[in-house]
């Protein structure tokens, strides 16, 4: 690992010294240092030992890099490829396009470009959309930038356009009523199109909305919390201390916290004609899914 220039010789000297005898700590010190995103990922899939048992082969199914980490972090939303620093959620992701779309399960690094298959992605995370943009005739979308679309008010003609869109934890975030957004979806999708979805959900009860009445709202500070201040459409005033944000502030406030129940009738009400959850595993690509909470639902126009 080459020394940061900005750094002075002597911690240049024992940065070296420290990578070479202990490389989790050489990582975190490299990852304040230069700024690297994925140093630190690099280093601790690289810090298996040789012979551990609870390790995990697999080739990632976006980057193509074959990866050797423990088996621990084979999960939802730690990141386990050493290269492009996927996690399980989004090669999953990857890995249902290609097999919901093109009836394969080849790797999408590997797939040759077909322009003739269009999907949408839904602030989709960089480190899937790349190979995607590469494979299809694909665009990602944003709300608040550009390529901007909101999902609760698509254009017409858009209608029936994409053979898959993808939405990955992001309709939690969408303000009420969310079931304007299922049905939108609905409307992008050419026939016998697909929606891959992923929102944290649970398996017991209904969808617990956190402000079923947001209207006028906006978040405020005080004394260092943060509180959501709304005003319905009715005149009421409300205030919510607290409210809980994912990675960020304001427009990854989370608005509901889903059930599995819950979201089969939104995928029925919005004229899906039926739904699979995708917990299946794929060793080969490092996917597995140890809690049955959360994990991927495909719906089918």
């Amino acid at each position: 690992m080459p020394a940061s220039p900005s750094l002075p010789a002597a911690a240049r000297r024992a940065l070296r010294r420290t990578t070479a005898q202990v490389p989790a700590l050489a990582a975190t010190l490299w990852r304040h240092a230069s700024g690297h995103r994925f140093a630190l990922v690099r280093e601790q899939a690289a810090a298996v030992p040789a012979g551990a048992a609870a390790s995990v082969r697999f080739r990632c199914n976006l980057c193509g890099h074959a990866n050797r980490v423990g088996a621990a972090r084979i999960e939802r939303e730690t990141p386990s490829c050493s290269v492009c620093g996927s996690t399980v959620r989004f090669r999953a992701i990857g890995r249902l396009v290609t097999r919901e779309v093109l009836g394969t399960d080849d790797l999408l690094v590997d797939i040759d470009p077909d322009r003739s298959v269009r999907g949408l992605g839904l602030s989709d995370a960089g480190v899937y959309a790349r190979p995607l943009a590469r494979a299809f005739d694909y665009r990602n979308t944003y709300f608040h930038r550009r390529p901007r679309l909101d999902v609760l008010d698509i254009p017409d003609v858009l209608h029936g356009r994409f053979q898959f869109v993808i939405a990955s934890d992001v309709f939690e975030h969408i303000v009420p009523p969310v079931a304007r957004a299922f049905a939108n979806v609905r409307k992008l999708l050419a026939p016998r199109g697909v929606f891959i979805f992923t929102a944290p959900f649970t398996l017991e009860g209904d969808t617990l909305e956190h402000f079923p009445d947001l209207h006028e709202w906006r978040i405020e500070q005080h004394d260092q919390r943060r509180r959501l201040s709304n005003t319905t459409l009715d005149g009421r005033r409300q205030t919510f201390d607290d409210p809980v944000f994912h990675g960020g502030r304001g427009t990854t406030l989370e608005m509901r916290v889903f059930t599995l129940a819950a979201l089969r009738r939104e995928f029925a009400t919005a004229g899906f004609a039926r739904i699979r959850v995708a917990d299946e595993p794929c060793e080969a690509s490092g996917i597995a899914w140890p809690d049955t909470t959360s994990v991927p639902i495909v719906a089918y126009a």
